[in-house]
């Protein structure tokens, strides 16, 4: 589980690695990341046929959320994933997951709750997954599109600072048309390949070091959805599932 405040900026590549190197005398590479912190990640975004998930965030709505289905690096159907719900109430990120192997993701996740699909499932832990569940049931998600990116990850180093994450995004592509994520990165690049989204994870505030550099940067915060962002792109190229895209275009 985690709850945090999640703020981000828009950067250039060139910004990206002029940023990167102020902030490691303070920061360390992310351990779950290779040497140098970085991974890939790749998503499965659930939506109903009505955008309820899309207009919840356009619509800056005070509560929302999203169901999604993601698995870092190359995986196979017998590695793990992340049934994950993410919400965000009055700016606070709230994040709760359960991890299961892929195959058994995809499974409970194609059919209405099950109680004895979620007792098999294998999940680390059964009460998110039940929630997830519910959720997708009450707003009749279904999968709807594939969010891929490149990420570079740094923590905080000193003692009170063991939650601080900064995070570096970039090469990021969608898809609709294959939506098995252990096919791994594939799609159209919805974020201009020069640009990466910074974003500044914290469960208090952000270190005074760290605001101090965003402000010698004159970096703006801004809000950016990956999800909408994808979405606006596969609707303007048809290539979202039927369903989704005949409510658009009705």
């Amino acid at each position: 589980m985690f709850k945090r405040y999640e703020l981000k900026y828009l950067l250039t590549q060139a910004e990206y690695r002029e940023l990167r190197q102020a902030i490691l005398p303070y920061m360390d590479y992310d351990k779950y990341g290779n040497p140098e912190g970085k991974y890939n990640i790749v998503t499965l975004y659930y939506e109903s046929d009505d955008k309820k998930i899309y207009y919840e965030t356009m619509n800056k709505l005070r509560f929302r959320q999203k169901l999604r289905l993601r698995v870092y690096d190359q995986v196979t159907l017998e590695d793990n994933s992340f049934i994950e719900i993410k919400q965000k109430f009055k700016n606070v990120v709230n994040k709760r997951r359960s991890v299961l192997p892929l195959k058994d993701a995809y499974r409970v996740l194609s059919e209405p709750y099950n109680e004895d699909l979620i007792m098999t499932s294998n999940a680390s832990n059964l009460q998110i997954l039940r929630e997830a569940l519910h959720f997708k049931d009450l707003y009749t998600l279904k999968p709807a599109t594939v969010v891929s990116y490149d990420r570079q990850a740094f923590s905080g180093v000193a003692e009170n600072e063991q939650d601080l994450r900064v995070t570096f995004d970039y090469n990021l592509m969608c898809r609709s048309d294959d939506l098995a994520i252990e096919n791994g990165p594939e799609g159209i690049h919805f974020v201009d390949q020069d640009l990466v989204i910074l974003e500044v994870k914290v469960s208090n505030s952000v270190p005074f070091w760290l605001s101090r550099i965003l402000s010698d940067f004159n970096f703006t915060r801004q809000g950016f959805s990956k999800f909408c962002t994808s979405i606006d792109l596969l609707e303007e190229l048809g290539s979202l599932p039927s369903p989704i895209l005949s409510e658009v275009l009705s």
